[in-house]
């Protein structure tokens, strides 16, 4: 093969310094349009995809990009096109406790819905950043919680949309109106509106503020009680309104009595479970394994999402579907113990 001539190497290396550069650029804000993505979304797969596709897009059509608005409010224009897109007409994504009331110990687990259901758990790491003001971190961590990611899902698309860039991102009414091509007016009445909905919500369940010496104490209560499988300790550490979940079964409980006789009766195969920590939506969270067999073994079953609230344990979420939730976590497939 001919070597290239002086000239022409030359502009291909500028060329692909000039690439891996823009690529560098973008990167930088992945985890915030992931962030914003699975806000808008409520699935931590199709944020991430919907992620990538913002980018690749933007590096398509950089040469277009005339720098008339800062590359950050380009992508954002183009992530909340991609997201709006997805959504489409498709119904909102839930929590059981949207879908239906408690139940009780005795009823059947039912059937397993599909996984376009439920509002999925994503890591902090995707989705929080690392330093920052701390007030804008805390805004970052609240606005994931699983209520509040379930009270987003009652909002049309572009109402969401709105209400993430002004309440969330804090961006002004004229920003989101350049990039919605509309009008204040329009901004100004869907936030209004999209802020009555959220009001109506119950979004004051499990707080994700950082967490003080009380709350890693009775996080370290909850997993040796649980470890040790002993229902009663662990029972007096939950809320009297304590609510159990496990997506993607319908099935929910509250309460200490139907929930410490579920544990004791259909759930008792969780005892000798190990737990590893990993944080969710700005929560702590567990990996649960559960013994198989003999010989010590343990296999994934469940990611453990945990609310609390003065004290308490207000809301066990295990979402079960390991296969996809253990790598996304970066959980190991069995647990050194």
């Amino acid at each position: 093969m001919t070597d290239l001539a002086p000239a022409e190497g030359a502009a291909q290396r500028t060329a692909g310094r000039g690439t891996d550069e823009l690529e560098q650029r973008l990167e930088r804000y992945r985890v915030e349009l992931t962030g914003f993505c699975y806000r808008m979304l409520g699935s931590a797969f199709e944020a991430e995809d919907a992620v990538q596709d913002t980018l690749v897009r933007a590096w398509r059509s950089a040469d277009r990009f005339e720098g008339r608005a800062s590359l950050r409010s380009w992508l954002y224009r183009i992530a909340t096109n991609v997201c709006l897109d997805m959504l489409g007409e498709r119904q909102r994504r839930a929590r059981p406790m949207d879908l239906a009331g408690a139940k009780t110990a005795d009823g059947p687990l039912g059937t397993a819905l599909p996984e376009a259901t439920w509002i999925q758990p994503m890591p902090d790491s995707r989705v929080v950043p690392t330093d920052g003001d701390p007030a804008d971190l805390a805004v970052s961590r609240e606005s994931v919680r699983l209520a509040f990611m379930a009270a987003l899902q009652h909002l049309p698309p572009r109402q969401r949309a709105v209400l993430i860039l002004r309440e969330v991102l804090r961006w002004k009414a004229t920003e989101v109106a350049e990039l919605l091509d509309t009008t204040v007016a329009s901004v100004n009445s869907a936030l209004q509106r999209a802020r009555a909905t959220i009001h109506a919500s119950d979004v004051t369940a499990g707080s994700s503020r950082a967490m003080d010496d009380t709350d890693r104490e009775l996080l370290g209560r909850y997993v040796a009680a649980f470890e040790r499988y002993d229902i009663e300790s662990l029972v007096s550490l939950l809320h009297d309104d304590a609510t159990l979940s496990m997506p993607p079964y319908g099935l929910w409980l509250r309460g200490h009595l139907d929930i410490s006789r579920w544990l004791l009766g259909p759930g008792a195969e969780c005892r000798g479970s190990v737990l590893l920590p990993t944080r969710a939506n700005g929560l702590p969270a567990f990996g649960q394994y559960r013994p198989s067999g003999p010989g010590g073994r343990h296999e994934p079953w469940a990611l453990q999402v945990i609310e609390t609230s003065d004290g308490r344990v207000t809301g066990i979420n295990s979402f079960l579907d390991t296969a996809s939730l253990f790598p996304l976590f970066g959980l190991p497939e069995h647990p050194t113990t």
